[in-house]
C-alpha cells in the first residue's frame, strides 16, 4: 500500500537527515503526525528560524547569529592560541569542558580523496590569512578527528601553518581511532587537549 502523497513527502524528506533510514524517517513521520498541531508549527517555525538567522562567522568560521561570533568578539579569550575543528558542533564539545580558553577555526570539512574534496573546498584559506594577519597567534592546534581523511588534513595544515613559524600541536590521542570530537565526554577532551603533541 502507498502512503498518502503528503506522508510520502514527509518520510523522503526526513531520510534526507544524516543517519535516518527509510524506517526511522517513517517512524519519525508518523509521530509527527500524531504531535499537536502547535508543537508541528513551532518546530517547523524552529526549522526555519535557524536556517534564516545563522550564518557562518567571518573570522572563525563559527556557526552565529552575530558577525563576529560571541567567541571571536570576547577580548578575554587567549589570543595566541587557535584551535582548528572540522565543524561547528566540535566548537560546542570543546566549549563544553570549560578548559580551552582560545579562539577556533572551523573547517567545513575535511580533505577526502575519496569524496572528491580538496583542500580548495574546506575553510583553509581563511586560516591562513588569518595567520598572517595575526602575529598574536603562537600556536594552532589541529583537532581534527582521529580519521585517515582527519589525519590527512591535520598534516596538510601542518605543512601549510610550520614555515610561518608557528607552533603546530595535534590533540593527543585520548581520543579514540576514528572518534568524532563532538561525541567525546569533556574528560577524554581535556585530556586530549592537555596531552597535544607537536607536529
Amino acid at each position: 500500500m502507498q502512503y498518502p502523497e503528503p506522508l510520502a513527502k514527509l518520510i523522503e524528506s526526513y531520510t534526507k537527515l544524516p543517519g535516518i533510514g527509510q524506517k526511522s524517517a517513517t517512524r519519525l513521520a508518523f509521530y509527527t503526525l500524531g504531535m499537536e498541531e502547535d508543537d508541528v508549527t513551532d518546530f517547523a517555525k524552529s526549522l526555519l528560524a535557524a536556517k534564516r538567522d545563522l550564518h557562518d562567522c567571518s573570522i572563525c568560521g563559527n556557526i552565529t547569529e552575530d558577525d563576529p561570533c560571541p567567541i571571536c568578539r570576547d577580548k578575554t579569550r587567549d589570543r595566541t592560541k587557535i584551535l582548528v575543528v572540522e565543524q561547528s558542533q566540535d566548537v560546542m564539545a570543546m566549549e563544553r569542558m570549560h578548559e580551552y580558553h582560545g579562539l577556533y577555526h572551523v573547517l567545513h570539512g575535511v580533505i577526502s580523496p575519496v569524496e572528491g574534496t580538496g583542500p580548495e573546498d574546506i575553510n583553509i584559506a581563511s586560516l591562513i590569512k588569518r595567520l598572517q594577519k595575526n602575529e598574536e597567534v603562537k600556536e594552532v592546534i589541529i583537532a581534527t578527528n582521529a580519521s585517515s581523511d582527519g589525519e590527512l588534513t591535520a598534516g596538510y595544515l601542518a605543512k601549510l601553518v610550520k614555515p610561518a613559524k608557528i607552533k603546530v600541536t595535534r590533540l593527543a590521542h585520548g581520543l579514540s581511532v576514528g572518534a568524532d570530537i563532538d561525541y567525546a565526554d569533556e574528560m577524554t577532551l581535556f585530556k586530549a587537549v592537555q596531552g597535544r603533541t607537536e607536529m
